[in-house]
Order: structure tokens, then C-alpha cells, then sequence
């Protein structure tokens, strides 16, 4: 392999990430594994993870399952206590509820607030002190094209991915010291289970092809190169910064 390769090698890395028994998190897994790295995907259906973490050690990859809450600070603290070493973290649970601004409820508010920014906080906070005993690590938020531009109907969700991007930057000025780099990945618009009925929708998904420059949807796959990046010493100085992977939607007028 050569030196330049190496940048991107993730051989005798531990990656956690949320949210990854399915669509973009189950794509970065499988990605970072493929990688060289050893990964942990969490969720909260038993089942489902079982199935994600089976059919990555199908593969041949090193793979286990975590089975928590990441909104609840007594189950990350339990759960994530048995991980051992944790180099990379991979913040990537996430919901959506759509609703008129008005329809959005204070429970919809908080159930937003607590997947999308705690949901990284408190894991965060768990695996960080680790970190910078051993000299560092990488932390990844995965934003939203949403954390730059707004739409009807997600302003609960809008607002929490503004918010993972602040807190992406805030992190990174405070851990850069200790050597752990934390930076954002922002997708646009893919195709996932989360958004299908997007996707049916003639009306929207020949918006998303119009709006978007490369005129299709994402595939979960196409996330896989940023996140290895930010998962590598190849981005030993980068921090702070959102990684828009979006078929050029942000760049176009």
C-alpha cells in the first residue's frame, strides 16, 4: 500500500456509529469497515441491529451491535462504559417529522432536540474523555442540507441540524487542542427508507431531480468516501467543517 493509501487506512480502528442499522448509517458502517476498521452499529430495535451487524460479518467484516437509547444519558453511560477504545465516533441518529409550523407541538420539539443534538451530545461526551487519553480521535456529525437552507413542513428538523452544525464547530474548537477532530458530513437529498414517501411523490422527486445539478437522488453508498476521510488521518488537519455531500444543490442559484 502506498503512503498515500495508507492516509486512508483504518486497520486497528474502533468506529461507533448511531442510528446505523439501516439507510446512511448501515452505508457508512459497511464503508468504514470496508475500510479496515472494526465498527459498532447502534440502535434501538434489537432485531433490526442484529440483522445490520449479520450481514456486515457475512462480508467478512468485524462487526457487534448496541443495543441503546442515545436520547436517555443513563442508557449511553451504561451502554457505551463497555466499549473500550473508541477512536472513531459517527453521530448519525436521526428522525423526521413533517407537520405545518404551526402543527409542530412541544413534544415534537423536544423528540427533535433530544434525537438530533443530545443524541450527539451525550455520546460525545461518553467516548471523549477516552479520546484524549490516548492522544486524540475523530468525532462526525451527520448534518443536513437542512443545516444551511430551510423548507416547508421540517422546521423542527431544519432548526436541530442548524443546531449540529454549531455544535460541530464548538466541539472542534474545544477538543482541536487535544487532537480530536470533529467536523460534519451535510447530505442532500437520498434515497432512504426515511425519505420514501418523498421519493413516490412524483411532484417532489421531480423537484428534488430539477433542483438538484446532477439531476438524480444520492445513494447511500456515494456518503462512504467523506465519511472514511473524516474517519482518517488523511484529515488530520481539517476540523470544524461541514462536508456538504449533496449533488451540488448548495452551489447552484
Amino acid at each position: 500500500m502506498s503512503d498515500t493509501l495508507k492516509l486512508f487506512d483504518l486497520s486497528g480502528r474502533h468506529v461507533v456509529l448511531t442510528g446505523a442499522s439501516r439507510g446512511l448509517g448501515f452505508a457508512m458502517a459497511r464503508g468504514l469497515a470496508g475500510a479496515g476498521a472494526r465498527v459498532t452499529l447502534n440502535g434501538r430495535n434489537a432485531e433490526a441491529l442484529d440483522a445490520a451487524v449479520s450481514s456486515l460479518r457475512a462480508e467478512g467484516f468485524t462487526a457487534d451491535g448496541l443495543v441503546a437509547d442515545i436520547t436517555r444519558p443513563d442508557a449511553v453511560e451504561a451502554a457505551f462504559a463497555g466499549l473500550g477504545q473508541v477512536d472513531v465516533l459517527v453521530n448519525n441518529a436521526g428522525i423526521q417529522i413533517r407537520a405545518p409550523f404551526v402543527e409542530h407541538m412541544p413534544d415534537t420539539w423536544r423528540t427533535m432536540f433530544d434525537t438530533h443534538v443530545m443524541g450527539a451530545v451525550l455520546p460525545s461526551q461518553a467516548v471523549i474523555p477516552g479520546m484524549i487519553a490516548r492522544g486524540g480521535g475523530k468525532i462526525i456529525n451527520i448534518c443536513s442540507l437542512m443545516s444551511e437552507v430551510g423548507r416547508r413542513t421540517i422546521a423542527p428538523y431544519a432548526t436541530m441540524k442548524g443546531a449540529l452544525k454549531m455544535l460541530t464547530r464548538t466541539m472542534a474548537t474545544e477538543l482541536a487542542a487535544s487532537n480530536i477532530q470533529v467536523n460534519g458530513i451535510g447530505p442532500g437529498y437520498f434515497v432512504t427508507d426515511m425519505n420514501r414517501a418523498l421519493i413516490d411523490d412524483a411532484e417532489f422527486d421531480g423537484f428534488v431531480r430539477a433542483r438538484t445539478p446532477a439531476g438524480r437522488w444520492g445513494q447511500p453508498e456515494e456518503l462512504v468516501g467523506t465519511a472514511v476521510f473524516l474517519a482518517s488521518p488523511a484529515s488530520n488537519f481539517v476540523n470544524g467543517q461541514v462536508v456538504y455531500v449533496d449533488g451540488g444543490i448548495l452551489a447552484a442559484l
